[in-house]
């Protein structure tokens, strides 16, 4: 265990504190490369000649690689410390925004997005084990909070500034410049990020990698998972689909916005939304009563889209667009709520498992929601408002199911 420091709010030493900084640069550039279709959507459509739908399979195929990666990159931090497992992942990210940047077609796009998820899956993996593992269990919620806002800057960089580049430039300069930020990620958690000895392996004998793929069984056989991972499938997915898909073609369609006013909201929603995960973890109000909280949480982001499905105006869609981002930062309640639900002993896996959820859940909400876009036009509907009230009706349906299907019998702060 690396040693807490008593005077620090939240228990980390200094040598902690630069590691966990290291790794967060890692999930920034994360953040920033799953919400770049938001910027990039109007150029690759013109250029690729793409359909709302494939907008959403490029979108898309990020998160279905990350989200499939999950369990075994929580294999790979058990097996092999955090250390080894983002550097060894890492450089897949790299180039993947090679490859992306120097597509020549629709299918290479996608492969380079697929690599660009492999390679980020660890990302925000790392830094929540790493909290779990070097903090005590009452900091858990805040730092991670701490965190989740820290790693938003990667999506500051996917608002005004990415625009400005594209608009300048091309979509080429933009995956580029993230290829570049990612080498110097992985060079600062090289030179830096150091695990104690107990930290870094489990003892020996190691389990086989298909045996540890077994121990899951049992997190997935109690009863309280199901809920827990339906409303994990929506929450972020809900809120990424609209940063990271379908705020710029919103704006610039539906009201006129050029791509470098779209940059500016989205910059807007970013920055704003990195207020959010720290304000939640800091008002996290333990497990009595956090479940309900997520619940009144998760339907207000539901109303929220309901509006915006409405077509009020500009104003409005801003207005909410910006709500949403703040209102995002409860999803780390969820992850205080999946600490509480589950053994210590089982503590990974079930991050491991709420990511996959979360992320798969992403990549799903993004190609569905590019098919009732694809299919509200070809019937000469608005395809925005067919999205958007299918984003806040799949909402209500995860609250529903958390809610409603049997929750930890006893959770633990």
């Amino acid at each position: 265990m690396t040693r807490s420091d008593p005077h620090s709010p939240t228990g980390l030493a200094a040598p902690a504190w630069t590691m966990l900084l290291a790794l967060t640069a890692a999930f920034a550039l994360s953040q920033s490369y799953r919400t770049v279709a938001a910027i990039m959507a109007p150029q690759l459509q013109r250029d690729f000649g793409l359909s709302a739908q494939a907008l959403g399979v490029f979108a898309g195929a990020f998160h279905f690689a990350f989200g499939a990666l999950q369990l075994f990159m929580g294999i790979g931090i058990d097996l092999y410390g955090v250390r080894r497992t983002v550097l060894v992942a890492f450089p897949l990210t790299v180039a993947g925004a090679l490859v992306s940047a120097l597509a020549g077609n629709f299918a290479l796009l996608v492969f380079g997005q697929v690599l660009i998820g492999v390679g980020c899956a660890p990302a925000f993996l790392v830094c929540t084990v790493f909290i779990a593992r070097h903090l005590p269990a009452a900091s858990f919620a805040p730092v991670s909070g701490l965190t989740l806002g820290l790693g938003s800057v990667g999506m500051l960089l996917t608002g005004t500034p990415l625009a400005w580049l594209i608009e300048a430039s091309s979509w080429r300069a933009g995956f580029l410049a993230l290829a570049g930020g990612s080498a110097l990620a992985w060079l600062a958690i090289w030179w830096r990020v150091r695990e104690p000895a107990a930290a870094t392996a489990i003892p020996a004998p190691r389990p086989s990698v298909p045996a540890a793929l077994r121990s899951y069984g049992a997190l997935f056989r109690l009863p309280h998972t199901p809920g827990i991972l339906a409303l994990a499938s929506v929450t972020y997915a809900a809120f990424l689909s609209l940063r990271g898909l379908w705020l710029g073609p919103l704006l610039i369609e539906r009201h006129g916005f050029s791509l470098v006013q779209g940059g500016n909201v989205a910059l807007a929603v970013s920055a704003l939304g990195m207020v959010g995960p720290p304000l939640f973890g800091r008002l996290d109000p333990g497990t009595a009563r956090r479940r309900g909280w997520i619940v009144g949480f998760t339907l207000a982001a539901a109303a929220l889209f309901a509006a915006m499905a409405l077509d009020a105006g500009a104003a409005l869609d801003v207005g909410a667009s910006v709500l949403v981002g703040v209102l995002s930062g409860y999803i780390v309640l969820q992850y205080a709520d999946v600490k509480a639900a589950y053994p210590v002993a089982m503590t990974g896996r079930a991050m491991a498992v709420f990511t996959m959820a979360m992320f798969l859940g992403v990549a799903m909400m993004q190609w569905f929601t590019g098919v009732v876009a694809s299919v509200a036009s070809a019937h000469g509907g608005d395809p925005f408002v067919a999205v958007l009230g299918a984003i806040a009706a799949l909402l209500v349906l995860g609250a529903l199911a958390f809610g409603g299907l049997p929750g930890p019998p006893n959770a633990r702060g």
